[in-house]
């Protein structure tokens, strides 16, 4: 069986892995592991696990998790930026911290905070952590999120990474049922290069990406 990738939509992928629940096929172009598709829970099911969640924006620990994706981020910013935390969730703590900093940080999430008007705006900065693993289309996601960038803008993605397939199988993080994407970074150079980014890893679960200036 070979399904299709649904980040870059090449037609032929590869079994990579099965356990009690789900299958796991990997990409020959972009090397994106992905769960079938067929067997995906459905949007209701995937808000009642968020539901279940203790996301809150004081909450220490928390704010600490995130600073991962803060600290590469803010030197790339001028003072006052605006930015869109692209998928923050019940409890938006990176966008109050980036707030706090002097950046004002719109939110988006299609549980949380639904306000499409926000996606017609473009931004200094847009973050997306701990999203890019849920999306059952990651392809439309990932245009929709530079297409929300401005010129030089940067965009913080934040994953964990696949390192390789003997590690998968006694991976903690595929055992999350709503993550249903998992990249490596063959699949964020792929996508870099693809898509005229310039790509900096920061620690082992932080990409940051820069927009092209438009000349």
């Amino acid at each position: 069986m070979s399904e299709p990738c649904p980040l870059c939509l090449h037609s032929k992928s590869t079994f990579y892995s099965e356990d009690k629940r789900r299958a796991y096929y990997q990409c020959e172009l972009c090397q994106l592991v992905f769960v079938a598709r067929n067997q995906l829970i459905s949007l209701e099911q995937e808000k009642q696990i968020y539901d279940s969640h203790e996301n809150d924006v004081n909450d220490t620990g928390y704010q600490k998790f995130l600073s991962r994706a803060l600290a590469p981020l803010l030197p790339e910013l001028a003072e006052a930026s605006q930015g869109l935390d692209f998928g923050c969730g019940p409890g938006p703590a990176l966008a109050k911290m980036l707030t706090e900093k002097g950046h004002a940080t719109a939110l988006y999430d299609i549980f949380y905070y639904p306000n499409t008007e926000v996606l017609n705006c473009q931004y200094d900065f847009v973050t997306c952590t701990e999203v890019i693993e849920h999306l059952a289309k990651p392809n439309e996601v990932w245009a929709q999120l530079l297409n929300l960038l401005k010129p030089n803008g940067v965009l913080v993605v934040m994953t964990k990474l696949v390192i390789d397939q003997a590690r998968f199988k006694n991976w903690h993080y595929k055992n999350d049922i709503t993550h249903i994407n998992f990249f490596s970074r063959a699949t964020f150079d792929y996508l870099a290069q693809h898509h005229g980014l310039s790509l900096t890893y920061h620690g082992d679960d932080v990409m940051l990406f820069k927009q092209s200036a438009i000349v």
